[in-house]
């Protein structure tokens, strides 16, 4: 069945469907485009739904809220996030780790806590969040030298990154909630 999606109201563009997998396990998140296109291929089921509709030529379709998988996916458990400048970013909650203000992306840069000149490393323990006039206040210094002091000791996280930041910004539906409560 060849569907053509017609014009999609700005939040719709924006919907986000939870995938789970054949036990009800969350595995992704994906588009709601892409879930209709597992949808027709028959490779999942529909567990809920949004009150949201797209409208082919000749159809109308209900956007899933919630979709699983038909057959069971084994899959190596990730316990660890990709190591990514966008991960570091929410790790730390966008917050400045010298001077604990909450900036948007664009103004935020990454900082090693041990300089590279000093032999630091691109590890998740050794880099951190900051903002541009924190970076270049403690420019090639350690904390204890530049007289900053780190807000947490920084570690690689233990979520699935995609997941974990949709519950951060609080905006999933309720309806995922029973899903999402290990994550």
């Amino acid at each position: 069945m060849g569907v053509v999606f017609n014009t999609v109201e700005k939040n719709k563009g924006q919907l986000r469907v939870l995938l789970l997998n054949a036990s009800y396990e969350p595995l992704k998140l994906v588009t709601w485009k892409r879930a209709l296109i597992l949808y027709f291929q028959e490779k999942v089921e529909v567990v809920e739904q949004y009150d949201v509709y797209v409208h082919s030529s000749f159809h109308r379709f209900q956007v899933p809220c919630i979709i699983r998988l038909k057959d069971f996916v084994k899959r190596r458990h990730r316990l660890q996030a990709t190591f990514s400048r966008s991960n570091i970013f929410r790790r730390d909650a966008q917050t400045c780790q010298y001077c604990y203000q909450i900036f948007t992306e664009k103004d935020l840069t990454l900082d090693h806590v041990i300089p590279v000149s000093r032999g630091g490393k691109k590890t998740w323990e050794n880099i951190v969040t900051a903002c541009m006039k924190c970076n270049q206040k403690k420019a090639n210094k350690t904390p204890q030298e530049a007289r900053m002091k780190l807000l947490s000791q920084p570690q690689m996280p233990r979520w699935q990154p995609e997941i974990a930041h949709e519950k951060m910004r609080l905006t999933f539906p309720e309806s995922w909630s029973n899903y999402l409560s290990a994550v």
